[in-house]
This record gives C-alpha cells, structure tokens and sequence, in this order.
C-alpha cells in the first residue's frame, strides 16, 4: 500500500518562472533504444540573483551538462529522478545538456515513442520532461530548432515549423532541420520519423498566401486521409470567415499514428493524430467516423489561435484553450451538418459525460484550482462545459458583441501565455458590459438545477413566470452563488400557435420574476430553447403539454427534448414498477406521427427514434438499478417496434440507397434513419424482421450499414449474432480500426453472458492491451455503455475493471486513469452495488506502486 502522498500543484502558488528561455536548439540522434538528445538553451535571468535553474526530466540519462561550453562536474549540479537543478549562474548564459531516451520501451506513449516501427512525440501536458531537461511550463514560450538524424529506412523526418535543410550522412544515415519562427510552449514541440506516405495539397490564404498541406499516413493508406484533407480547407477557410483568422506558416502537416492516447494533438505546424480520427472510406468508416474527423480536424487547427498563438499561462487555465476550440469546433460541424441536429448531438454529449461527472465524486470547478496529475483534468468538464460557457457568452453579449470581443482577445494576447480573467475582460472591454459575475462560470463546480412556474391571469391576457435556480454541494464546495444563466424562452398555445417568440431571460439570482402581457390565451412554456445554458430544468407543465411541444414547436431542439422527456418519465415509471401503459401508446402514437413529418429531416427523425440512454437515466434516478432501467427501457422500445412495425419497416426500406457513397449531412442522415429503424425492430425480432436485420448486414454497402446491422444482431443475441459477428471478424481482422469496431459493439452486448464474452475477448489473440483504441473499445466501452451487465449483482464487472484498471497502470497510466470514472459513481446506485463499487476501488486505491494519475481519481473517488 502507498504511504506517501503526491504533493499538490495549487493555483494560488503560481509563480512566473524566473529565467527565460529565448532559444532551443535540439539535436535528435534517433534509434529505438538509444536516443541521444541534445539540447542547446539560450538563458535569461529574469527572477532573484540567487534563485537555481531547475528543470523537470524524468526517465532521463544524464550524459554530460555544460554552461557556455565548459562542462560541469558533477557537485555542480544535483539531479534526481524528476529534476535538473543548477545554482550559481550567470544572468545570461547556454546551458547545454545531453540526454539518453529508450523510445521503444515507453509503453506510456508520452515523449518520445515508438509506434508501428516510426518515432513518434506525444508532449502535452508534461511529457517533454521525458524527452529533455527543461522547465516543462506551459508559460515558458522559446524559439526552436531541430536537427533529426536517423537511418535511411525512416523516409520523413518531420518536426514544428519550416524545413530549412536535409542532406545525407555516414553509415546510410540523413538529416533534416526545421525551425518554427513563433515562440511556443514545450508542450507543442512535435517529432515525428518513419517510413510514410504522405496526401499533399496547398490552401490559398484570404491574403493570398499558398499554404503547402500535407497529411502523412501508413505507406497505402493515403486515399483513406482524403476526407480529412478536404476537411482541413474547409476548416481553414471557416475560420477566416468566421473568426478573421489566417493559418501563419507555409506549411501546415498532419501525421496519423496508431499507438495514441488522446484523439489528437495540435503541435504547431504539425498535427499528431490517432488514426481512428484521421482515416476513412466507405468501406471502413462510418458516417460516425466521418462525422468525428471532420470535427476534430477543425479543432486541432483552430488551435492554431486558440492554443497555439495564444497559449495557457498555467495548466490550470487549460480551458482557456479547450473550452474556446470546442466551441469553435462544434460551431463549425453546426454550419457543416445542420444546426438543429449538430445541437442536440452536442447536448447529448453533454449529459452523458460532462452532466455524469458534475454529479459525482470527481466533480470541478472548469478551472480547478489544484490537482496532482494534470493529466486527470483532460475532462469533459474542461471542454464540453467550457464550450458551453463560451456559448452563454455569446448568447448574453450578441453575436456582435462577441466577435469584437474575441478580436480584440487574439490583437491583445498573440503570442502571450495567458489567463481566463484576461480572456473574459477582452468581452467586457468591447461590450461595455460588467461580466464579474459570468466568472463564476469558471470558479464553481456542478450543474445547477433550474425550475420555472408558470401563472397565466386571463382577465389582464399576462403570463408570470417564476424562475429559481439553485447548485447543489460538490467536493470542496458545499456553498454555492447563484450564476448568469441566459434562458431562451418561446410560448405557444395549446394547438402549437406561437404566442411569444423567443426571448432570453438572464437568471441571475436565486429567483427571478418575469411578466409577459399581450398574451392571448393560457400558453404551453418552450423554455431552454436550443439548450440554452448547461443545466437541468423542470417546470410545471402537464404531459399534454409536453405532447404539444414535441408536435409543433418551431424550435426543433426543444421538439427533440420533449419527446426525451415524456419517454424518460415512462421509463422511469415502468422501472420504479408503475407502468402507465396508456401514456407508451400515447408516446408511440406521437412518436409515428412525428416520424411522417415530411419537413422533418431524416437525421432529425433518427433523433426522435433513440430513446434516452441507461446511463441517462442512471443520473435521473435515485439509487439506481441499472438492470431495472434496462428492463424498462427496452419494454418502451418493444412496445414502439409493435406499435409502428409496419411504419419503420417502411422507413427502413425507404431509406436504403443503392447509389454512390456520399458523406454528406444528407446521405449520412438517411444511412442515420434506417439504423435508427433497426436497433427499434430488433426489439421484436419476430422472423420477419430477423429476415430484415440478417439482410440489413449481409447486404450493407458500407460500414455505416454493416455495423448497424452488427449492432441490432448482437443486440438480438444468440446464433444470429455468433454467424454475424465471426463472419465480420474474418472480413477485418486484418484491419485495426475496423476490428476495434469488433470488439466495441460486444462490449455493448446487452444479453446476460455479455460480462463473460468481454472477459473472455481480453485473453482473444486480436486484444492488444498496449493499444489505448484497442482497450478503449472493449473495456471503457462494457464499463461505460453497458451499465446492465457492468452492474452485475455479484460484483463481477467491477473486479473485472480493477483488475484492468491495474493491470493498465503499470504500463500507461494515463489511459489506466480514464478506467477509473465508471467506479466512481457508486454513491449513485442502489446500496448492494454500491457497496461492491468502493471495494473495488479500495482495492485500486490500496495497491503498492500505484501511479499519481490513478491514486489522484481513486482517493477522490472514495471521498
């Protein structure tokens, strides 16, 4: 068992570092086990004449120190596992150091590694200390330099910024230098070697500037980075457009690499992907996969301002960064693939992620004010709902408003490391608007609850509304202030009429009071319109007027989440053992009637169909029991396969296209209807929509077909789903990412011996372990996604998660530490799982040897 524990890094203690480093120079002799580094630093003074230089490096052997060229001996400096410290130096000097790395033995995937026989950097947040000695600090902004050298096998030797010179060398060896002229934070520098091919292109600037693009692939997989490549100018030209910024280098490179723990990263110049968000073709990818490329290419470009240009004074302001590129980045997919359906995908993001880990035990504030692995705070809390804060800034200022402030944020900040108060006062400064109170956003944790109560005087034809807001207690912050919550508001009449267009009611108090006059008759509330701020709201209204609103409210989001609605409380009912069986007809009834809309969308007809999920509805309820939801949840679902069968049969057969593959919003919303159609029939698999569903597989055109008909076979169970699932595993095993899609839909099985089949696929011959997709798609996906077989009443899933919580941290422990979530919800469940949840992590938190990334999670986790 530990007995120390890991100090924790505070905002409150943020102090500048007290040199800076005007210059890096990089010298990278690469071979797999024995890299030599050497770094060149050209350093200023700039804190108290007696203050030491102290660099972070891990995993290092030190080989020689030199200041200004003379070598140091070894009383001249003390190092130890995690640091460089050197005392007694001039104000302005080079310091020199060199290093020995083993790339092919980091299993970690942070700093430099190996990936499929190249070299490869991941260095955010802290992993250029592994790499080099440096003050590995996201405010210590230098000019770099490098020199790769390496053997003749690795055809590209890619690095930040501008190639200036290659050539060759001794022993069937070459070389290639690259200087980046913009002053970035080590946590960008990139590397990158191997044998590849490479997707070229160029983009013509709004100044008229020709940028060389070039995304860098697995020699025969360049046809499978076009869609990312058009997404990238498309990217590029939107943010011209819509925020007035111009990519700044001649070059700008993307590099797809397997072995990957985050999805993407945004070194400047060059972009590091994992291959799952970077390579796609019809037969490959599905309409999910194109969908995720398209974003996640657009946010590690903007980036390049919001990140890049202007980076993060401390890690602590990470959001500064995430918060603001997300929101960039799902304004973009917005204008891309459809407003309304792009909002309500986001939402549903939301909740199941960011809303899940409000109210848990690893709830915190979007800038937290301290942690012991920065690591740990890559969460949906600092992207999602920092996204969400930047939307409510935008709704209370205007789109005007806005754009104002964020240019005077990129004049002011270019270039600089800076903070969230500099950030918010740019918005102040051009809005002349005292947004103090909208910081609070930022400082406080939790989703707040917000209740409207609606009163309707008929004699003076006025509506009053009464509007609450409340926060409940979080770890380490049991009192909470009321926030600036914009909330959209429209009212119709009880035939759907519209009453009152929509208005934004700024609650920005414990209550508040709003009259309406000129109101004509009793109105049915459309409040929250297009989610309007990120928090839970419940009103007075009746389910008939529920029932109008998912009929005929012209704002399509509120349609969607009325539906939501009425099919969460059915749900709910059923699982706390009062079925209304009337209200699922009525339901289903709505239902069908919304899903022959002809101006309806197929995309957002396929919202309609997908009830809320288990987890949803895991966060609505008290003491939750999974298997009971499940129940329940698949009881509605039957009854709307039986109810509208002849309907979605239809559908299903209309949406089916024998045409060319497009990726388009279109054709991808119709590929969405017809999967929607299907995982409803599979509910009640009678022989002929067994028939249908074998079809829907046997005949997919593409991978958005096939894994829709997996899906719906697997969730059927039984010899259907063994043909099925042994059929497209001997069609893909030879591809990874497709086969990761194998092991994801079963570890999505809901049939009862799922638990054993994932156990047994962990020992399967195609389980890599080491591959962060790899673990991903089946283990975070059973534990995450399968809340009825994860919660099994012996405790099963959760010794089985410890035990690859543990066995994964000995190896990588930041993928170890994203296992760890699911179990800390056990406050949430009914008592007996619960109970069996923190044994398990007791045993996590208990075990010798344990990295910070899992100890950080799991102590807060048991609280």
């Amino acid at each position: 068992m530990r007995t120390d524990t890991p100090r924790a890094v505070r905002l409150a203690d943020y102090r500048p570092f007290p040199f800076t480093i005007e210059t890096t120079r990089l010298v990278f002799d690469l071979h797999p086990s024995q890299t030599r580094v050497k770094a060149e630093l050209a350093v200023r003074r700039t804190g108290a004449k007696d203050e030491p230089l102290v660099l972070n490096g891990e995993r290092l052997k030190l080989v020689s120190v030199a200041v200004d060229g003379e070598g140091l001996s070894a009383n001249q400096y003390v190092v130890d596992a995690e640091r460089l410290t050197i005392p007694d130096l001039p104000d302005q000097f080079v310091l020199t150091t060199e290093v020995e790395i083993d790339p092919s033995a980091n299993k970690a995937l942070m700093g430099l590694y190996m990936s499929g026989g190249r070299f490869c950097t991941q260095c955010e947040a802290e992993g250029f200390r592994t790499i080099t000695y440096f003050p590995d600090r996201p405010d210590v902004l230098s000019r770099y330099s490098v020199r790769i050298e390496a053997g003749r096998e690795f055809t590209h030797l890619l690095s930040n910024g501008n190639l200036v010179g290659s050539g060759a060398l001794e022993d069937n060896r070459f070389f290639a230098e690259w200087e980046d002229p913009f002053p970035k934070p080590c946590y960008l520098f990139a590397l990158v070697a191997g044998h590849l091919d490479v997707l070229a292109d160029k983009f013509l600037t709004m100044s008229g500037r020709e940028v060389a693009l070039r995304v860098f692939v697995d020699p025969g997989q360049a046809s499978r980075a076009a869609y990312a490549l058009d997404s990238l100018k498309r990217a590029m030209k939107w943010d011209e457009e819509a925020f007035g910024r111009e990519y700044d280098l001649d070059l700008f490179m993307i590099v797809a690499v397997r072995d990957f723990n985050f999805g993407a990263m945004e070194n400047k110049g060059l972009n590091i992907f994992n291959s799952s968000l970077l390579l796609a073709d019809p037969e490959t990818a599905t309409d999910l996969d194109y969908e995720r490329i398209e974003a996640v290419v657009a946010h590690e470009y903007f980036h390049n301002w919001t990140g890049n240009r202007i980076t993060c004074r401390d890690w602590f302001q990470l959001c500064l960064k995430e918060g603001f590129t997300v929101f960039r980045d799902q304004s973009f997919s917005a204008d891309q693939r459809g407003a309304t359906v792009q909002r309500i995908k986001d939402v549903r993001a939301l909740r199941a992620r960011q809303f899940a880990e409000d109210a848990g035990p690893l709830a915190h504030p979007v800038r937290p004010s301290s942690y012991m692995k920065i690591d740990n705070f890559y969460t949906a809390t600092i992207y999602e709902k920092g996204s969400e804060i930047i939307r409510m800034l935008k709704t209370i200022l205007g789109a005007e408003a806005f754009r104002k402030g964020s240019d005077l944020y990129f004049e002011r900040h270019d270039g600089q490391a800076t903070t969230v108060e500099a950030f918010i006062e740019c918005f102040a400064e051009a809005s002349g608007r005292d947004l103090s109170d909208f910081f609070g956003w930022y400082e406080q944790a939790g989703t707040p609850a917000v209740t409207i109560e609606t009163a309707y005087d008929a004699d003076a034809q006025a509506v009053t509304l009464t509007l609450t807001q409340s926060t409940a207690p979080t770890p380490g912050q049991p009192d909470k202030k009321p926030l600036p919550i914009p909330i959209a508001i429209g009212l119709l009449s009880e035939t759907g009429a519209v009453l009152r267009d929509t208005e934004v009611v700024l609650l920005d108090r414990n209550t508040l009071t709003v009259r309406w006059d000129n109101v004509a008759s009793e109105p049915v509330l459309s409040a929250l319109r297009g989610f309007s701020a990120p928090v839970n709201l419940s009103t007075d209204a009746r389910p008939a007027e529920r029932y109008v609103l998912f009929g005929s409210d012209p704002d399509l989001f509120n349609r969607w989440e009325a539906g939501q609605t009425l099919a969460r409380d059915l749900i709910l009912a059923r699982a706390a053992g009062a079925p209304d069986e009337v209200g699922e007809e009525r339901y289903a009834d709505a239902l069908g009637r919304a899903l022959v809309d002809d101006a309806a969308e197929p995309a957002f007809k396929a919202l309609l169909l997908a009830l809320p999920s288990e987890p949803d509805l895991a966060l609505m309820s008290e003491a939750a029991d999974p298997p009971a939801l499940h129940e329940a949840r698949n009881a509605l679902r039957t009854r709307v396969a039986v109810h509208l069968g002849d309907l979605l049969r239809r559908l299903h057969g209309e949406m089916q296209s024998d045409a060319e593959f497009s990726a388009s919003a279109e054709a991808a919303g119709r590929r969405a209807l017809r999967n929607a159609c299907a995982e409803v029939l599979c509910s009640d698999p009678h022989a002929d929509n067994l028939e249908r569903l074998t079809a829907h597989f046997n005949t997919g055109r593409n991978m958005t077909d096939a894994m829709g008909g997996l899906f719906s076979l697997v969730t059927i169970g039984g010899p259907a789903r063994d043909l099925a699932l042994s059929k497209f595993h001997r069609a893909w095993r030879n591809e990874p990412l497709v086969l990761d899609k194998w092991f994801a839909v079963q570890g999505r099985d809901p049939n009862e011996d799922a638990l054993d089949r994932v156990i047994a696929l962990t020992k399967h011959e195609d389980f890599e372990p080491t591959n962060p997709n790899r673990l991903r798609a089946l283990v975070s996906t059973f534990a995450n996604f399968n809340p009825a077989r994860f919660h099994d009443p012996s405790g099963a899933g959760y010794r089985f998660l410890a035990d690859q919580i543990l066995a994964v941290d000995g190896f990588n422990p930041m993928t170890a530490a994203r296992l760890v979530e699911p179990l800390g919800n056990w406050r949430r469940y009914k008592p007996e799982l619960g109970k069996l949840m923190r044994e398990q992590l007791e045993r996590v938190a208990a075990h010798p040897d344990l990295s910070k990334n899992v100890l950080e999670l799991a102590t807060k986790a048991l609280g």
